[in-house]
């Protein structure tokens, strides 16, 4: 696949602070990509430095093409309403509105409204719909569902997985691990001003962790095991169970969570 963003030896300092560190990645055309970090990782600074919404001291950044950024927060006008917002962006954009995107973000049920009457979930979606305003290459988005409720987190999500299948390559931050898991093909862990792991979430569970985790249920209480060697462990806790007529109840084996793997190879970190 063709690369949409490629980053290499990229570094920023505030002062004497030095924020990133020497960043390198490369984030190919039509993926979902999450840049994940512990506050104060660097994240926001690598973020604002590749849409050029901040300075950079050293290395380099390249975009094979146009970009649409969703942030947190918008600073738009209290009384604006949607579709002036929308009109606005197009002509800054020099673009024409798109009536189909604006229908699947359900735009148009609350275009009477002002800024300020909008819920959360309104705003997000508005915000998305500003994002996509002249039809962008990359889509940058930033805690896309933060605050808002189930529903409407799982129609952002369809409706960043039609992103992707229409060819857009996404870049999200968030720190809802189970929406990275859900969304993303790749994911980044900054850690220290460097990538400390990019790849899958199967590939960071095989960097981080070997262990499996064998939670077993039967009639006199459950037990948790850790094993590196599933099978082997599987059948001596089975066979032990049996000589001894205990009744197993129930049985799970998993390798940890996202959000487990992150705090372990992030986490540190912090501490």
């Amino acid at each position: 696949m063709n690369d949409a963003i490629q980053i290499h030896a990229l570094k920023k300092s505030y002062g004497s602070h030095k924020v990133l560190k020497g960043l390198d990645i490369c984030i190919e055309a039509g993926e979902i990509f999450a840049l994940l970090g512990v506050n104060g990782a660097g994240k926001t600074t690598a973020l604002e430095c590749i849409e050029g919404l901040r300075s950079y001291d050293s290395g380099t950044i390249t975009v094979n093409g146009t970009m649409g950024i969703q942030l947190q927060s918008a600073s738009l006008p209290a009384h604006i309403r949607p579709m002036e917002a929308i009109k606005l962006f197009a002509k800054w954009k020099q673009a024409k509105a798109d009536c189909a995107m604006l229908d699947a973000l359900n735009i148009r049920e609350i275009e009477k409204k002002q800024y300020m009457q909008l819920s959360t979930g309104q705003k997000r979606r508005l915000h998305l719909a500003l994002a996509l305003t002249g039809n962008p290459d990359i889509v940058f988005l930033d805690e896309p569902t933060a605050g808002i409720d189930v529903e409407g987190r799982l129609s952002l999500h369809d409706q960043i997985r039609t992103l992707r299948k229409q060819g857009k390559t996404i870049v999200l931050a968030s720190h809802d691990m189970a929406e990275v898991e859900a969304l993303c093909d790749r994911i980044a862990i900054l850690k220290d001003g460097k990538i400390a792991f990019c790849g899958t979430a199967l590939e960071l569970t095989d960097h981080v962790s070997k262990k499996y985790v064998i939670r077993v249920k039967t009639q006199q209480g459950n037990q948790i095991l850790e094993t590196d060697h599933i099978e082997d462990a599987l059948l001596s806790l089975l066979t032990a169970f049996r000589q001894k007529g205990i009744g197993v109840l129930d049985l799970r084996v998993d390798r940890g969570t996202l959000e487990q793997h992150f705090v372990e190879l992030a986490g540190r970190a912090e501490e």
